[in-house]
């Protein structure tokens, strides 16, 4: 399996976080928006020129900055 940041996957692209680097008010942010280390994560969008990325987090769908979904680290799931 391959491990890449949020902001590499592709729209549809499913996977478990495995790391979230960063600050600890980066990996708090993160946290607080419920996306944990060992969680699922679907990309769901996203905008062209380092916009905003769309993913769903269990039944919550979530919009996260360019910035902070960079340091979100997955491993995708096989299709």
């Amino acid at each position: 399996m391959e491990n890449v940041s949020l902001v590499q996957m592709k729209p549809g692209e499913q996977g478990t976080i495995v790391a979230i680097q960063g600050g600890y008010g980066s990996r708090r942010r993160a946290e607080s928006l419920g996306i944990r280390v060992g969680v699922s994560i679907k990309k769901i969008s996203a905008q062209f020129m380092r916009g905003p990325i769309i993913v769903q987090v269990g039944n919550t769908t979530i919009a996260l900055g360019f910035g902070i979904a960079q340091k979100i680290i997955v491993e995708k799931r096989q299709r």
